[in-house]
């Protein structure tokens, strides 16, 4: 099918979905009140927070050159003219006595080279160790291509030092663009250290909090002890669904990145709007930031408080979650979030949307869980991981999101790979105004059924599904629990030349 006609298609599908909204299920107060330290805590997260609202959604478009952008890349194309328009000064970091050995403190050299901004920085061939690397405004960072200009973390710095990242978290930065390097955190620094990292938006290779205009471009993170490359504000912000975090970043491009060996996730957003992440890939986690056997490292994280997302075109692999679209019970859910193409392979849950703290009935209803699309998913092998012991693994979950459209979804799975009698895709907590269209579910050895809507006081609502192919692997295709209201299935038929059932 054609780009735009695809795009198109996911667009008209989602209006549909948006259509029929209903009235919000009543909400309930939590089991219990809030500790006085809870209360304490969002108290505390309120003063840099402010009410969060749910955007008009951005558009997904194929530009002249038949590539999928966000409908705002044209104003960050401009700005990155006049970012061009604003450089005074281009120079080698060798001018400035930095040396690529792998052993001289070069972090001296990158303070003078960059100044006061207005500056393009040249890091030629070779290893260049520094304890911290501060962008200021209008400046271009940029080495001779990943695996070939790397820049590492000193033994010596501490666990919580971010490798690259802004001048000024609380006063923000603007116009920074960085392309062409390895980012290696060095975590071999901190030897057998259980846990890898500190608190907040430290301990990543790239770090972006309450920045303007930004791009990274061709860039690898290596080992952090978080995150790979984090879209932040100025504070992570816990004041409670509803607010959202002061100071976060906005129109950001993402692309040609590579990661692993993350603490937690690979890429993930905070707080933040307009984001585009395109071309990267992320893969095998160490998982170190969390306590061993529960690390929620995810290759694409698009987390609390984030807004008008687009991923295009990534993949993952050997991560605990694909791509989660999800937030904390005590943040707003990230909201507005488009995908246009994915694969993921060998992660546990290879695509996990949820708000957690606002899945069951006792629970309050999520005010910020919104709005997902996404064509052209492909799941392979989904497989229980060490990572997180426990988890069984999916293609998909959707939990407590309302108008979330899926559309052209291929789940292939390990046919000798036993899936325990789990279902594939779960639709479950609260889930609601759910289309899934155009699906292909096979090879799955000893699973449960292709497609799980769980019923019951925590029941999905208003969900459909339509144009639905599996195999003989499966007993049962679609299971439905008890009160799920407003199911339907259309377009059933068997296709008798290929032994598969279509739904």
């Amino acid at each position: 099918m054609p780009l735009q006609k695809l795009v198109q298609e996911t667009e008209e599908l989602f209006t549909q979905v948006c259509q029929n909204n209903t009235s919000m299920l009543e909400a309930h107060p939590p089991n219990q009140p809030f500790s006085f330290l809870e209360k304490l805590t969002r108290w505390f997260f309120r003063i840099f927070a402010k009410p969060s609202t749910l955007l008009a959604p951005s558009k997904t478009i194929v530009d002249k050159e038949e590539q999928i952008v966000p409908d705002w890349k044209d104003k960050l194309d401009q700005e990155y003219n006049e970012l061009l328009n604003q450089i005074t000064r281009e120079v080698n970091i060798l001018d400035f006595g930095a040396v690529g050995d792998g052993r001289t403190d070069c972090t001296a050299a990158f303070h003078k080279a960059l100044g006061n901004g207005r500056v393009k920085v040249i890091v030629p061939e070779g290893i260049f160790i520094t304890k911290g690397i501060r962008l200021p405004s209008w400046t271009f960072l940029i080495g001779a291509g990943k695996g070939v200009t790397t820049i590492k973390l000193h033994p010596d710095t501490p666990k919580g030092t971010r490798l690259v990242t802004n001048a000024n978290h609380w006063k923000g930065n603007h116009h920074l663009f960085v392309k062409g390097l390895t980012l290696d955190w060095n975590i071999e620094r901190l030897g057998d250290t259980t846990k890898t990292s500190t608190w907040g938006n430290h301990s990543s290779c790239l770090t972006y909090a309450n920045v303007t205009y930004g791009w990274v471009h061709e860039v690898e993170g290596i080992n952090p002890g978080l995150h790979c490359f984090d879209i932040s504000s100025t504070l992570y912000n816990y004041a409670g669904d509803g607010y959202r975090a002061s100071g976060g970043s906005k129109y950001v491009w993402m692309d040609q990145l590579t990661g692993y060996g993350f603490g937690d996730d690979g890429i993930t957003t905070h707080h933040s709007d307009y984001i585009f992440i395109s071309r990267s890939h992320m893969y095998n986690p160490s998982g170190r930031s969390h306590q061993k056997g529960y690390s929620n490292s995810n290759g694409i994280e698009i987390d609390d408080g984030s807004r008008n997302i687009l991923l295009v075109h990534n993949s993952t692999a050997g991560c605990f979650g694909g791509v989660e679209i999800k937030a904390h019970e005590n943040s707003s859910a990230a909201s507005n979030v488009q995908m246009v193409g994915h694969i993921s392979v060998n992660d546990n849950r290879s695509y996990n949307f949820r708000h957690i703290g606002h899945h069951k009935s006792t629970d309050t209803q999520s005010k910020s869980a919104y709005n997902i699309s996404a064509c052209c998913l492909v799941s392979v092998a989904p497989v229980y991981t060490e990572l997180y012991k426990d988890s069984a693994p999916r293609s998909l979950v959707i939990s407590g999101y309302q108008n979330v459209v899926i559309n052209h979804f291929w789940a292939i799975g390990d046919g000798e790979y036993d899936f325990k009698n789990n279902p594939v895709v779960a639709i479950q907590y609260r889930a609601r105004n759910i289309m899934l269209n155009d699906l292909s579910i096979k090879n799955y050895n000893n699973a449960g059924p292709a497609i799980k809507v769980f019923g019951g006081e925590n029941r999905a609502e208003f969900i459909k599904i339509q144009n639905m192919m599996t195999d003989d692997s499966f007993s049962k295709v679609i299971e439905t629990g008890s009160d799920v209201k407003e199911m339907k299935i259309e377009h059933g038929q068997r296709d008798r030349n290929t032994e598969s059932i279509m739904y």
